[in-house]
């Protein structure tokens, strides 16, 4: 039983066999392991909303995009890596592959502890700067420190589970998921509920379960020997390797941390209004991430069976994979946007009992609908243009869509929408401003793929 099991959902060569058969079988376990990935967060705010309370639920929000805008190193080391071993793994080049793993695994420690000490310094002065209202400013500092306690499992979980996807193995990271999702839970319940630690007890849970995740997909990759037996040599910093991370993954890096840049800057103005609205915004978040999963889910399959085409010289194989990725991210799409069409105020509910906030989110989660069909464009065909080893094309239209779209059109509305029920702004401003971004975001990268430019672009 097992072995079928391993034989539908485990490590694979996407090189060969029917593109539409590869993409299900890679996407599938991977999709499921997303929806557990997004329960951690998801836990902890159902968990704070009704035990602690609104204040505590906001102040999760609020501390999200300042913790991914330090994940960002993270995610520029782990995009050019996962680039690097599909490329590897499609060329059959272990040598390459072994040393990628090994010096990805040096970075991630050595960027753990200044990501670790720099946040914890850092967190008091970032609070005030974003505006953090009087009455969740202590929670949020608290949750947030005890988070950086616990980055390093973050950046070891999805890099070695990044490392693990770009191999074709997608099983048993879905399976470390699902377990510590459990855990998760499990801690989550414990601390809050049990030991009465409020905000505390919910950060500790999230860190526990990430750190254990992290040490169960390392001793797995370091234990893959017959395709990546990493020695003590792999793990000395290597000029080459480094350079190729660095030009892969650097621009992605920029891209996110624009990205995120841009998110900090809306949230400064969330905060100004005040934190019923901050803890709307925070709880449909959590439901929009429900949506935003099959677009993210897919574009990482695209990037993983583009880069082992791609290393394999099967350019022929890339394009046709590339549109029926993008079909399977639509149809998946319209089916989570169908249930929170349908359950969008339950789930609000799940946060909350006030009910100005689940009225109040409801309304955001409708007007961010058209969002996740555009989504499915730029992440499907932009995972395909990160898959082939071009970066650049991906940073250059972030830095279009957050800095001179996103945050002006947000300013414009947030000044339009003024009034005295709205003081500082309507705050649908927001999510109107993000569907705009990601309209424009969708037809650029649409144009940049029809172009081509991106092929020529692989590292084998």
């Amino acid at each position: 039983m097992f072995k079928k099991f391993k034989a539908l959902f485990g490590a694979q060569d996407m090189t060969v066999g029917s593109p539409i058969k590869c993409l299900l079988m890679f996407s599938v376990p991977l999709l499921i392991g997303n929806l557990a990935q997004l329960l951690y967060s998801t836990v902890d705010s159902v968990i704070v909303g009704k035990y602690v309370g609104d204040e505590a639920l906001a102040s999760i929000g609020v501390d999200t995009p300042l913790l991914l805008l330090f994940l960002v190193i993270f995610m520029a080391i782990g995009s050019g890596v996962m680039v690097m071993v599909s490329q590897y793994f499609g060329a059959k080049d272990y040598e390459n592959l072994e040393r990628t793993v090994g010096n990805s695994i040096t970075l991630i420690a050595a960027a753990s502890v200044v990501l670790t000490v720099g946040g914890i310094l850092l967190t008091p002065w970032m609070l005030r700067v974003i505006n953090t209202p009087p009455e969740t400013y202590e929670m949020a500092k608290i949750y947030l420190i005890i988070c950086f306690y616990g980055i390093a499992g973050d950046g070891f979980y999805n890099i070695m589970s990044g490392i693990l996807r770009g191999m074709g193995e997608s099983v048993f990271p879905l399976l470390v998921l699902i377990l510590t999702t459990v855990l998760n839970i499990v801690l989550d319940l414990w601390f809050v509920i049990g030991l009465g630690m409020g905000i505390a007890g919910a950060a500790w849970a999230t860190s526990i379960a990430k750190t254990v995740s992290a040490i169960v997909c390392l001793i797995k990759v370091l234990s893959a020997k017959n395709v990546c037996n990493v020695k003590a040599r792999h793990l000395k910093l290597d000029r080459d390797i480094l350079g190729t991370i660095c030009r892969l993954g650097i621009p992605n890096g920029i891209a996110q941390g624009i990205m995120f840049l841009a998110t900090i800057v809306i949230q400064s103005m969330i905060n100004k209004m005040g934190f019923l609205v901050t803890a709307s915004i925070t709880a449909v978040l959590r439901v929009d991430g429900f949506a935003v999963i099959p677009s993210q889910t897919f574009g990482m399959s695209a990037a993983t069976f583009t880069g082992q085409n791609v290393g394999a010289g099967r350019l022929d194989r890339v394009k046709k994979g590339a549109k029926q990725v993008f079909l399977m991210c639509l149809v998946t799409s319209l089916v989570m946007i169908t249930a929170m069409l349908i359950f969008g105020k339950w789930m609000m509910g799940l946060f909350t009992d006030t009910k100005e906030v689940i009225d109040m989110g409801y309304g955001f989660i409708l007007t961010m609908l058209p969002g996740y069909l555009l989504m499915c464009i730029g992440q499907s065909f932009g995972g395909v243009i990160r898959g082939a080893g071009d970066s650049m094309g991906p940073m250059w239209i972030a830095l279009v869509t957050n800095t001179v779209i996103r945050i002006p059109a947000m300013l414009l509305l947030v000044h339009f929408t003024r009034s005295e029920i709205y003081p500082a702004g309507n705050p649908k401003s927001s999510f109107i401003a993000i569907v705009i971004a990601m309209f424009i975001n969708a037809v650029i990268t649409l144009i940049y793929y029809r172009k081509g430019r991106w092929k020529d672009k692989a590292i084998v």
